[in-house]
């Protein structure tokens, strides 16, 4: 079932690229007796779909039929996703927000597999029956589809509310030029993104989804970590939604016990100092056959370990000296781009830092 009380909904961890997210997913790895962990679904109707939204491979057709997932609507990954509810264990989805958001502004429609969708009748279960025919032309987007009221995603609004949203976010200044190294020589070749796009990094599309269920009720007013929020309350049928639950990068680095803890608390999970642990062959095999899927973005959280604290202060860098360290690596002209992309995406980040999670320094 997709829905039900809050601490028994599918968790749909939000996050951009790039934004220390792997790491985070393999804390709930872990956790696979109750646990159903589910690695970005979302890009395979996105960027290879007969409902895509992604320019990227918009001209290279031979690529869409390659990755396997050219025939995936965004129906084909919710109805797969609750299958795999069925099976009893919470499912804990991690995805870019911008997969449901087309890109550059564009006015949102509901995708056309889930035009038809519809909450069950008389149970506690979700009904998506078969939506309209996708229109055979190229590109996809727009749909012939109508928009829902003030919904900046391409899924139904009684879709969403099925789902308990959190957020990961991460520093542009870290994030951009993290994902633009995956996207030039070497690594483009294992990637398969052969140039960097500033309309993929993600901030814009997370900050429309966050301010959007905010708008609505799904989430807040309460936000994690804050007094008097407690974890418990948000089950459907309730106005009052969910805490609001951030998530920085940095935060879960300097912190990782107190940061997962909250984070558990908040998304009524127990915790256990055990989750920050995976060195074990039965982990790694899970997470590299999870991980296959992308190859080239996710190598360092598949060759981890262990969630750490980070034994360095991490101390902020002038902008001067950012563009001299991302000139050395990619040159003047990537510089220049990594720089103009961080920029226009700062005042998203510190718009969604304001609600992140706050908890005592570690000891």
């Amino acid at each position: 079932m997709l829905d039900g009380t809050m601490h028994n909904k599918p968790i749909f961890v939000a996050t951009h690229p790039r934004a220390c997210s792997t790491a985070f997913e393999r804390v709930f790895m872990t956790r696979r007796d109750a646990l159903q962990t589910c690695h970005e679904p979302f890009g395979d109707a996105y960027y290879f779909g007969p409902e895509r939204l992604a320019e990227r491979y918009e001209d290279d057709k031979d690529a869409r039929i390659d990755s396997g997932y050219a025939d995936y609507t965004y129906k084909t990954i919710f109805d797969e996703i609750q299958k795999e509810n069925a099976e009893g264990r919470r499912i804990f989805i991690k995805d870019m927000a911008q997969y449901w958001i087309p890109p550059s502004r564009k006015p949102a429609s509901i995708a056309p597999s889930l035009v038809n969708y519809k909450r069950g009748v008389g149970t506690n279960t979700l009904a998506i029956p078969e939506g309209i025919k996708v229109p055979a032309k190229s590109p996809p987007y727009p749909y012939p589809t109508k928009a829902e009221n003030r919904n900046p995603t391409v899924v139904p609004e009684g879709l969403l509310e099925s789902f308990h949203f959190t957020f990961l976010i991460r520093h542009p200044r870290s994030s951009i030029p993290s994902y633009y190294r995956c996207t030039v020589p070497p690594l483009d070749k294992v990637t398969g993104f052969y140039n960097f796009r500033p309309d993929e990094a993600g901030y814009e599309e997370l900050r429309a989804l966050f301010d959007h269920l905010r708008d609505v009720g799904q989430i807040g007013p309460d936000i994690a970590g804050s007094n008097g929020a407690n974890g418990t309350h948000g089950t459907n049928g309730e106005k009052k939604g969910v805490e609001i639950c951030v998530i920085d990068a940095d935060d879960l680095l300097d912190n990782p016990s107190g940061i997962i803890e909250a984070y558990c608390k908040s998304i009524g999970y127990p915790y256990d100092p055990d989750m920050l642990k995976w060195d074990g062959e039965e982990h790694h095999e899970y997470a590299k056959a999870v991980f296959e899927k992308w190859k080239g973005f996710h190598d360092d959280a598949i060759n981890s370990k262990a969630l750490n604290t980070r034994t360095h202060k991490k101390i902020p860098k002038s902008e001067a000296e950012l563009f001299e360290e991302w000139k050395g690596k990619f040159g003047e002209e990537g510089a220049r781009v990594i720089r103009d992309t961080v920029a226009a995406n700062v005042a998203d980040y510190e718009y969604l830092k304001q609600f992140a999670i706050k908890v005592p320094a570690p000891n």
